[in-house]
């Protein structure tokens, strides 16, 4: 086959998404704190961008945004007209700059040096080194130290050595016994039960420092663990020859033990939820409030786009840095807006299916889906689908996710039944249960049927799993006087 070079015309289509579009579809789908960090990100990055505190005038701050609201500075191609301004000075210009510095690119240091704040943080102590200083207070020999350390360096945040005698002996190239001497030191220290290796370990170790050795505590752990996890007192009672209210008196002191001795030095800082948009009553209805605080409101800085007007002030290269700058504030600009109006659309539409919902709680929720929202607010299910995730709504009942809103539906004798309730009910059917005779999945099914909500046994362990309350035999709690 000969091998030759032509031209061909094809005709296809292909969906691209534009800069301009995938920036729009990344800020819709962040979350409230990683928009923060989007925004602060081009703070530091563009030049062209300037956050605006509360205090500014509003007017000076519709002033320089019009670029986008109401593209009077675009040109015919849709682009930046930059000639449409009056041109400036630029000695005034560089004589502002120079006052504070900033012309040399750094600011006049301060007479004294201001220690950093930083300096007053207090820092939590971390189980390595609590741990460490309890080593170095030891008395045992170098050796001993040396591999001790390293087994205080393998444990894991709950206190627990996940690694095994072999692999830390040839690691410090010692001996396996030399391994267990070091693991034995470690484990005597604070916190009980730390350097176990497993569950077993770590609550014999604490039954020993509380001298219980040789008692129904100790064989309970070590023989029992499973009946003991699955409340299986008779059991228990029957293998070692006791009755069940010696078996249940041995549990009250397994309960007190701690199962994570690492647990109390986590570092894990809690993260609270902020509601994205607040639903709050005014009379006879509601009001819509899309929830702002902590994000930063972005202007255009004046002086960059005053000297990007002046063609004599800046060479080509100059020019088509802050030509791109300015662009890509418009776009985030509008992305930002666009964001705004499409989660308060949504917002909107779900208040309107949920209306009872707001008005009398969980209860009243009914079926929803995203095809409904979508095609009630003129949007693509995908669009709606980025907007309620990860994202969350306040009102009189509480913070929920905005796919706590949408649930498939059940079929009851008053019609259709939405999840959400259904859970909502299995759930206080749970928490009304006799705990000495807890529900079974077929029962909790037979008392929603009395509710005139039809549900199979399956369903309900399905739901009943999602709620992440534990079966049975588990919930079981013998009430002894």
């Amino acid at each position: 086959m000969a091998l030759e070079n032509r031209l061909d015309l094809r005709l296809s289509q292909r969906l691209i998404l534009t800069p301009q579009l995938q920036l729009a579809i990344k800020l819709l789908q962040q979350t409230h704190l990683e928009l923060i960090q989007t925004i602060n990100q081009e703070l530091m990055e563009n030049p062209l961008l300037e956050e605006v505190s509360d205090s500014s005038d509003d007017l000076e701050f519709e002033e320089t945004n019009e670029l986008v609201n109401n593209g009077q500075n675009l040109d015919e191609h849709g682009e930046i007209d930059f000639e449409r301004n009056l041109l400036f000075s630029k000695d005034e210009y560089f004589e502002e700059r120079a006052m504070d510095g900033r012309d040399l690119g750094y600011f006049e240091p301060d007479s004294e040096e201001t220690p950093s704040f930083e300096t007053f943080i207090a820092k939590k102590q971390d189980l390595y080194e609590y741990l460490l200083w309890q080593l170095r207070l030891s008395r045992s020999d170098e050796v001993t130290k040396k591999i001790a350390q390293a087994v205080i360096g393998n444990l894991d945040d709950d206190g627990y050595l996940r690694v095994s005698n072999e692999e830390i002996a040839q690691m410090m190239k010692v001996t396996t016994d030399d391994v267990e001497k070091a693991i034995k030191l470690v484990q005597s220290f604070d916190p009980i039960g730390v350097g176990a290796r497993n569950l077993k370990e770590c609550l014999l170790l604490q039954i020993e420092f509380l001298q219980l050795e040789n008692t129904l505590v100790q064989k309970i752990i070590n023989d029992n663990l499973n009946d003991l996890q699955n409340k299986r007192y008779q059991n228990i009672a029957k293998m070692h020859n006791v009755s069940v209210d010696e078996v249940i008196q041995a549990v009250k002191i397994i309960e007190r033990l701690e199962p994570k001795p690492g647990r109390q030095f986590t570092t894990v800082e809690t993260n609270y939820i902020v509601p994205d948009v607040i639903i709050k009553k005014d009379e006879d209805d509601y009001i819509i409030i899309l929830n702002n605080e902590g994000i930063p409101r972005l202007s255009i800085n004046e002086n960059y786009k005053r000297l990007l007007l002046n063609k004599e002030m800046l060479s080509k290269e100059e020019r088509e840095f802050l030509k791109e700058k300015m662009k890509r504030a418009i776009d985030i600009t509008k992305s930002l807006d666009q964001r705004n109006r499409t989660i308060y659309k949504v917002s909107e539409s779900i208040l309107k299916f949920q209306r009872d919902f707001f008005d009398h709680g969980t209860q009243f929720i009914k079926p929803l889906n995203l095809k409904d929202v979508a095609e009630d607010v003129n949007l693509h299910e995908s669009t709606v689908s980025r907007v309620t995730s990860n994202k969350y709504l306040a009102c009189s009942h509480g913070v929920f996710p905005f796919r706590y809103f949408f649930s498939n539906s059940l079929s009851g004798e008053d019609g259709v039944v939405s999840s959400t309730v259904v859970k909502a009910l299995i759930k206080e059917v749970i928490e009304a249960e006799d705990p000495s005779k807890p529900l079974s999945d077929q029962a909790i099914a037979d008392v929603l049927k009395s509710k005139k909500i039809s549900i199979a046994r399956r369903t309900v362990t399905k739901y009943r799993e999602e709620l992440k309350i534990p079966p049975q035999n588990i919930r079981k709690r013998t009430i002894r006087h």
